[in-house]
């Protein structure tokens, strides 16, 4: 009997693990997926410079950012499973109601509420697909991130097909979500509070110390595969439509293309982690990243797919991977590796969406482009730097 409960509970509790991903999708469909993808309706709609129009987005992430952490130190110490309900609840409906708006201000004081319940729903939403892995943490995180990748690419499209024609009112359909994501949610509260309850103690007691050094390195990698991310998919549009004076619904088409190429890889890159060294998956995914990086700015149309497509597949195939690797280097604090990963790579998209608006204002578009080149050259440099965690044995 003893035999039968230790390989139920390193089985992967898999229906967990899908509604918690499927709450991921909806939470970042409406955070980091329509935020910066809603600037094109929010520039004219307020008369913003680039620069006001980076400030929204540096406010959502930001927001996200910064109390992630701060909700997963706390959640390692006082875990609430009512948090996790309760932070997508917070997120989507903050967004939706940007569809009243009166003024810029009261948009971003939303947006700055849809920012903390991202914050406070990560951290439990990233511990509950680590309880629910069993010994398949890698493709349990995969599935996990695939959810909010999926979400990050499904936003410039939904402002391609929908928004762009309704304006801001069209948020007000939003209030789906939010009622899908309540519904996901609560069927996996009780499982989750018993987990928690089940799990506390063992988590608290993990064998093993945290490697500060090691996290440091991790923490500047994210943001430099953040800054990445957030100047492709922001400022891709308006780079095609200025230099090459392609429609909106083009560009953010493909930019979904980018997006979606980087959920595929999300989930491959988890699938392997659970095989090879997370340190070495995350050295190669910056590595091969360079030529598609330096090659950017000099495709559109049709050509750009070849490289958009790998760009996006391998710049983002680490992304649950550092979230696992994350969690090794801290075994004491599962909830606060997922606040540093995530949060920090959003709160560092956010200050590069700010940054790279302020150069769009400054200096060019073009500019943006040619900083991204070397921001996977920086990463893989600082690979070599991270201990080459060892491969998991077979159970």
């Amino acid at each position: 009997m003893a035999s039968l409960a230790s390989n139920q509970s390193k089985r992967m509790n898999a229906g967990a693990v899908w509604a918690i991903s499927g709450s991921h999708l909806l939470n970042d469909t409406v955070t980091t997926g329509l935020v910066p993808a809603l600037t094109q309706i929010f520039k004219p709609l307020y008369h913003l410079t680039y620069t006001e129009t980076s400030l929204i987005v540096l406010i959502s992430y930001l927001a996200s950012s910064v109390s992630q952490p701060l909700f997963g130190a706390w959640a390692d110490k006082y875990p609430r499973a009512w948090m996790l309900p309760l932070g997508l609840f917070l997120s989507t409906i903050g967004l939706a109601l940007v569809g009243f708006v009166p003024s810029f201000p009261v948009l971003l004081v939303l947006i700055a509420i849809s920012g903390l319940g991202s914050g406070a729903f990560h951290p439990e939403a990233s511990r509950g697909a680590h309880l629910a892995a069993g010994n398949a943490k890698g493709l349990s995180q995969a599935i996990f991130q695939v959810g909010g990748n999926a979400g990050q690419a499904l936003g410039p499209l939904i402002v391609s097909l929908f928004l762009l024609g309704t304006g801001s009112p069209g948020l007000l359909w939003l209030f789906i979500a939010v009622a899908v994501g309540l519904m996901l949610t609560l069927s996996v509260y009780p499982w989750y509070r018993d987990s928690l309850v089940e799990n506390g103690r063992r988590m608290r007691e993990a064998v093993g110390d945290n490697q500060i050094g090691a996290v440091v390195i991790l923490s500047i990698v994210v943001i430099l595969r953040s800054w990445c991310q957030i100047g492709t998919a922001q400022f891709l549009p308006f780079f095609y439509a200025h230099k090459y004076g392609m429609s909106y619904q083009v560009s953010d088409a493909l930019t979904f293309v980018f997006l979606a190429a980087g959920a595929v890889g999300t989930f491959i890159g988890g699938v392997l982690a659970d095989k090879l060294s997370k340190q070495r998956i995350l050295l190669y995914s910056m590595m091969i990243s360079i030529p598609f990086a330096i090659g950017l700015p000099y495709v559109h149309g049709v050509s750009s797919l070849f490289v958009l497509v790998p760009f996006g597949f391998f710049i983002l195939s680490s992304f649950a991977v550092t979230v696992v690797y994350m969690q090794y280097l801290l075994p004491r604090n599962i909830s606060l590796a997922s606040g540093l990963t995530i949060g920090f790579g959003v709160g560092a998209a956010g200050i590069g969406s700010t940054f790279f608006g302020a150069l769009a204002d400054t200096i060019g578009l073009s500019t943006i482009f040619e900083i991204l080149m070397f921001l996977p050259i920086a990463g893989t440099i600082l690979c070599f730097f991270l201990p080459n965690d060892k491969k998991p044995t077979a159970a």
